[in-house]
Formats: C-alpha cells, structure tokens, sequence
C-alpha cells in the first residue's frame, strides 16, 4: 500500500483506502447504546483529502466540548470518558481526514497542544464529578427523607410534650389538677412516682392502676424502675392511649419525659428547612486517634453535665484552613461517631446553640490514623430545636468553629 507522495512524510500509522481513489476515509462518532458502558460506533464516509488542513483551535474546543457533553450528560468515570477521546481526538488534527486509529501530524499537535490540554485538563476529570453529583445528591436526599421520618415516628423527637423532674417522695401523675405532674390526656390518677436517693418506684393511686396503663407492653404493677441515662441506654416505657413516659436521668436528678404519638408538634408538621446541597462541603478529614481515649465533660441546656468518652479527633481543610474537632462515642457497641459543634451561621440561619453531625468510623478503626468523611451537608438540628422538653449537648469548647457553615438543616421555628 503506497501513501500519496504529499502525504506520506507527515502521517504516522495506516491510512484507509476505498479502492485506488486518492480519497481519504472520516470516522464519525455516534452514541450507541450497548450492554457496556456507551459504546461508540464508527460510520465512514469519503472525503477528499484536500480539506484536510481547516482545523483551527477555537473549532477544537467547540468540537471537544460538544462531542464530551454527551458522555457526561450520562455520568460515566473520567476511565471510560478517556478511552472514548481516542475516537473524539481524531477529528481535531485532520477534521477532514480522520482514519480509525488517531493519526496527528506532530507539527500541528506541537502547534495546538497547549490548547488541547488545558480543554482536556477541565474536561476530563467532569466525567467522574458528574457521575459522584449524582450518588451524592441522591443519597443525601435520602438521608433527608430518614431524618424527617424519624423525628415523626409515634416516639421520635417531635413527639416530645414533657419533661417533669421528680421531687424526693411521691409525685402523683394523671390529668387532674391535684396531680404534681399534670397530663394532657390519659387518667385522671394514673400512678405514683417515688424517688427516694437513687430509686424511682412506680405505686398505684389511691383506686389503683387503670387497666390499659402498660409497663413494658404488660399491666402495670408496683415495681422498681430503670432510668434512661448517659450508661443505661433504655427505661420501660410506661404507655397509656397515644401517651409513652419513661424516666431518665442526668447526673443526680430524675426526670419523667413525656410523649404523644398526636402531639401538636406532630400532627401540625410542615416540613424542615434546609440549605442547598454543596459538595465543597463535604470534605476526607484525617483521622488522629487517641490512644486511651480522652474523657471530656459535655455542658447542657438544662444545665446539668455529664462525661463521655472522645475516642480520637478529625482534622480537615475548609476556607483555607485546617481545623481540628472531636467527636464523642456514645455507645461502644454502635459504630457511630457523634460530634457537637457550633459554626457562625447559628447567629442568623442556623440554630444557635449547637448542630449535630453522626458519621461512620475511620477507615482502620478508631485505634489507629486513617480517615473519615464529614459530610457537613447532613447536619442536624438536636432535639432542643424542636422542642423545650429536650436536654441537650453543648459544644465543647474546640468544636466551636469561626466559619460559617452554610449547608445542612437550618432554624426550625423559622418554619413553623
């Protein structure tokens, strides 16, 4: 096979001939869908050689940019969207002489190469950053979806209508005005609630209990009762009608919270405010664990405190700077971290006195460095947002951050 005498110095590779003709064969790129990813299929057609010398570098962009628009309108990774250029390159040096291997006359690759890279440089990666906008958006949504579903389950957040702290001796509890703990609906003498140091009883009332009161989903019975706390995870839940009480405990004082699966808060819903999504603020922190874990005292709205275990800390990059914050384990047995903290938005959009962030563990556990996604597009509002009958967290005083954080839920009575 001969090449044209004019030709043949500069191509590198082989050309394709239909017959004797002096004419060149143009590939031609279309989308095809096929049980890989897009796969691409190459239609021919004859041109003369002649135009093969019209490439200019504004038409380079436009024509890279148009023929890379379709694969990252369909998200495949910046791999598959490379080996797709091979077909896309071709036309760039000879847009009127493209054979199906890529032949590029080195003196115009020298000539264009700069511009070429930098396109490819933007357009290359986007491959990969459409496909990740896509699962990130879809499962924050998600997220948002199970975050709002539990603040409305029948025990969830918003089902909070009160929190009664228990006096030493007896604390009546029912509906009439002669109890020390009122209630909104249920018997007018449902029980009597004894504290005596650190013991809360459950007695009858005088006319004892009412048969559809329910300790543990049994009738109710003289017993003593388990307080809900910073190490006892779980109280019985002592149910009557759409009402849930248990007793809890923080530091040395005693408490009845009260819930109803129709409280206002909850049949008058209208939805949570959040701000748009933003991947910038989701950022790879480094993990540095400590090894014992360090123990930090936690300040509360209601104004008590209590210790928790801070397992290691979480150092990323954000507006420049690195920053360092501390997450508490609440429970060993789960594998979830818990940071409280404070950024500048709570001033103005955001709920003032903390956000909640819950993230997985680190990628080699919680004794050795590795890393950690904070994805600060999930924080939370803690249950003092929504309600006053809540006792929660302050920031310690390292993970009160001067930057303003603006993703994530805002103020909820905002709203409401």
């Amino acid at each position: 096979m001969k090449f044209p005498p004019r030709q043949s110095p500069q191509l590198m590779g082989v050309a394709h001939y239909r017959g004797d003709a002096p004419k060149r064969v143009l590939s031609e790129v279309h989308p095809t869908p096929t049980n890989h990813f897009k796969a691409y299929t190459v239609r021919e057609r004859s041109v003369r050689a002649s135009n093969r010398e019209s490439a200019e570098p504004a038409w380079l962009a436009r024509t890279l940019t148009a023929r890379f628009s379709f694969v990252f309108s369909k998200g495949l990774p910046s791999f598959a969207v490379w080996r797709a250029s091979l077909l896309f390159v071709k036309p760039l040096a000879f847009p009127r002489f493209a054979p199906h291997a890529v032949y590029l006359r080195m003196p115009r690759l020298q000539r264009h190469s700069r511009q070429l890279a930098a396109i490819l440089a933007v357009l290359l990666p986007a491959g990969s950053l459409f496909a990740q906008d896509g699962n990130f958006l879809k499962d924050l949504a998600a997220w948002r979806t199970a975050h709002t579903a539990d603040l409305l389950k029948p025990d969830g957040w918003l089902s909070l209508v009160g929190l009664e702290w228990l006096q030493p001796g007896n604390n009546s509890v029912g509906t009439a005005p002669d109890n020390k703990i009122h209630l909104s609906k249920g018997s007018a003498h449902l029980a009597v609630l004894h504290l005596e140091g650190e013991n809360v009883t459950l007695n009858p009332p005088a006319g004892g209990f009412p048969p559809d009161f329910l300790v543990a989903g049994a009738p109710a019975k003289p017993q003593s009762l388990r307080a809900e706390g910073n190490k006892d995870k779980f109280a019985p839940r002592m149910t009557i009608g759409t009402l849930n009480m248990y007793v809890i405990r923080r530091e040395s004082r005693f408490a009845l919270r009260i819930k109803d699966a129709q409280s206002p808060s909850i049949t008058g819903f209208h939805g949570l405010k959040w701000y748009p999504p933003d991947e910038n603020y989701r950022v790879i922190a480094k993990w540095i664990p400590y090894v014992p874990f360090k123990t930090i005292t936690l300040a509360t709205l209601v104004g008590t405190n209590y210790d928790q275990p801070v397992p290691g800390a979480a150092e990323f990059v954000l507006a420049g700077k690195t920053w360092r914050i501390e997450p508490v384990l609440e429970d060993p047995a789960v594998a979830k971290l818990f940071f409280i903290f404070r950024d500048t938005t709570g001033t103005t959009t955001t709920y003032g006195a903390c956000r909640f962030l819950y993230t997985g563990f680190p990628t080699n556990g919680l004794d050795k460095p590795g890393e950690l996604v904070l994805d600060f597009n999930r924080l939370e509002n803690p249950p003092c947002a929504y309600t006053p009958y809540s006792t929660c967290p302050l920031p310690p005083p390292g993970n009160r951050l001067p930057i303003p954080l603006p993703v994530g839920e805002q103020r909820y009575h905002d709203l409401n």
